[in-house]
């Protein structure tokens, strides 16, 4: 079969192993709950891909950024110092941030951005998580390139519930852009039309093997944790590695019973622990391994083409040359727009709950939300032509609501009581003009916008129902709430039933994440409990999306007790 033009990086990095494990061993000998000090320099540097060198922002020099690594019960301490023109906030993703929303990283949410020259110290706990996560910054699109793993080691004298793999690899998935992707953003936003696509996909910041100007190198190996993770702007992807298969053990570092795929997939936001158990093969055995695309959508553009790699089984550590990979059989992957392998997917998940990881899922419901969620459209300015649907903008929302980013962040101004011409309260816990969601669209489709938030008392148990929506294509939208994990207690296709469809809900042992797929076509069905005093963001996590305006936020109020409630915020939080 030949091997399509576009390529991943071949990812079983030699170099990959040995920068890795030294950090692990360190991390494996320091004693539980203690306290780890980062300092992150933003900075612009230098980056040769795809034949041509530009300036991006990294941390630290690096891109991706450096890992961050830590065991269960840690608290990190992690000093961002911004020597960049641009403005910069780093979300620390999957983090619970129990008590600490003022570190959660959301530009105009929980904090003002950090300004050129200016630094802020983000301090947290990590309390009950194990796994993988990962930083980005949260600002505009910045994160296109400011982006690293956060890996949780289990507690000391602990260990995973399977067995131990041989070596542990981060695994980041991501696009590299050509163009300035603040140019791409802002173009996209005046015009009103979709985005320009990235050049090239990227496996830990490279491209693959037949992309000009790359030279990836591979190893063999044993049994591999690999920590996936998808740091892609707009790009949910299907991975796949030819005659080969994946145990996955956890979702958002929350461990799963574990189960087989060979086939991944993985939605921008989203991590996932995973074993590779390799072949008992000779060297110089080489299978491609190949991704592509998710996608539904009828309107905007995105990336279609396929992108493959090379797992060789080389001891040797020599660069694998373009004519070895010539002729190598591509693995089968779901169509494009497979969205019944989509939701076959994600019904596999299941949490463990065992005595030693329980579930907590509320068993009962104090508010209940339904949520329409898809795209929509803005008029077009007088005097401006526009190049979105029928000479509109493309615009999105939460129950036909597009969030405005305000100039104060909203924690502040909830935090010191100034919320007047900040936010208001009043975002619709049911859509307001009912249709059919899944058929065929209302004649307006045109959105309303605003700054509002959910309020929610301490302690609630809520019930979120996210519906979605056709208008201008049914997509599938990979939700993050940040500051919780959701119980993903039911899916389904077409318009959810508030009579039938709660009688098949598993309330036994439901996965818990905290970026959720709102099926193409379909419905998702969450709990979580308001057990965390702050506002929080939720938005969807494929970013133009984000940018057009599918965004919310939930403010939990203080409990009556000192431990229910949210701390002052410290002394160098950046001002506005």
């Amino acid at each position: 079969m030949a091997v399509p033009s576009s390529f991943l990086a071949a990812f079983f990095f030699l170099s990959c192993f040995i920068c890795l494990n030294p950090d692990l061993a360190v991390a494996k000998r320091t004693a539980s709950s203690i306290t780890r000090h980062y300092k992150f320099d933003i900075r612009m540097e230098n980056v040769t891909r795809l034949c041509q060198t530009k300036s991006v922002i990294t941390v630290n020099g690096k891109f991706p950024g450096p890992r961050i690594i830590a065991r269960e019960g840690d608290r990190l301490v992690i000093k961002v110092v911004n020597h960049v023109p641009n403005n910069i906030s780093i979300h620390w993703h999957g983090i619970r941030q129990l008590r600490s929303g003022w570190a959660d990283g959301p530009a105009y949410i929980t904090q003002c951005p950090i300004q050129t020259g200016q630094s802020y110290v983000y301090n947290f706990t990590v309390i009950g998580q194990t796994g993988t996560l990962w930083y980005h910054a949260h600002v505009s699109w910045i994160r296109a390139t400011l982006y690293g793993p956060i890996v949780i080691l289990p507690r000391s004298n602990t260990s995973y519930p399977f067995l131990k793999p041989y070596k542990e690899v981060p695994i980041i998935f991501g696009e590299w852009w050509k163009a300035n992707t603040e140019a791409v953003i802002n173009q996209a936003l005046q015009t009103g039309a979709g985005p320009n696509n990235s050049d090239a996909y990227t496996i830990n910041g490279l491209p693959g093997p037949l992309y000009n100007c790359s030279s990836p190198k591979v190893k063999p190996g044993k049994t591999y944790l690999l920590r996936l993770i998808n740091a892609a702007l707009n790009d949910e992807l299907f991975f796949k590695i030819t005659n080969h298969t994946f145990t996955v053990v956890d979702a958002d570092a929350n461990y799963v019973k574990p189960f087989e795929t060979d086939t991944i997939f993985i939605a921008p936001g989203q991590t996932s622990n995973v074993l590779l158990k390799t072949k008992t093969l000779t060297s110089n055995t080489k299978f491609l391994m190949a991704a592509r695309p998710y996608s539904t959508a009828a309107s905007g553009t995105f990336d279609n083409t396929t992108v493959a790699g090379v797992l060789e089984y080389n001891s040797n550590n020599m660069p694998l040359s373009t004519t070895a990979i010539k002729g190598l059989a591509l693995p089968s992957l779901p169509a494009i727009n497979a969205t019944s392998y989509v939701a076959n997917w994600t019904g596999k998940f299941r949490s463990l709950a065992n005595s030693q990881f329980p579930v907590n899922v509320p068993q009962t419901v104090d508010k209940n939300f339904f949520f329409t969620v898809g795209l929509g459209n803005d008029p077009c300015p007088k005097n401006q032509t526009c190049q979105g649907p029928n000479g509109t903008k493309f615009a999105a929302s939460v129950n036909n609501v597009s969030f405005t980013l305000p100039t104060t962040a909203l924690l502040q101004a909830r935090f010191f009581g100034r919320p007047n011409g900040v936010f208001s309260t009043n975002f619709p816990a049911f859509p307001l003009n009912r249709f059919n969601y899944t058929g065929t669209p209302p004649n307006n489709t045109m959105v309303s916008h605003g700054t509002k938030v959910v309020v929610l008392p301490y302690n609630t148990t809520v019930q979120l129902v996210m519906q979605g929506t056709s208008i201008l294509g049914a997509e599938n939208h990979p939700l993050h709430l940040h500051g919780f994990n959701l119980y993903v207690v039911g899916q389904g296709t077409g318009n959810f039933n508030s009579s039938s469809d709660p009688a098949n809900f598993n309330l036994v042992d439901p996965v818990e994440r905290n970026t959720v797929g709102v099926p193409s076509g379909g419905w998702v069905a969450v709990r979580f409990r308001a057990d965390n005093p702050g506002v929080w963001f939720m938005h969807c996590h494929i970013e133009i999306h984000l940018s057009w305006g599918l965004r919310l936020a939930w403010s939990v109020m203080d409990g009556k007790f000192p431990n229910q409630k949210l701390p002052p915020p410290p002394s160098d939080l950046p001002k506005c």
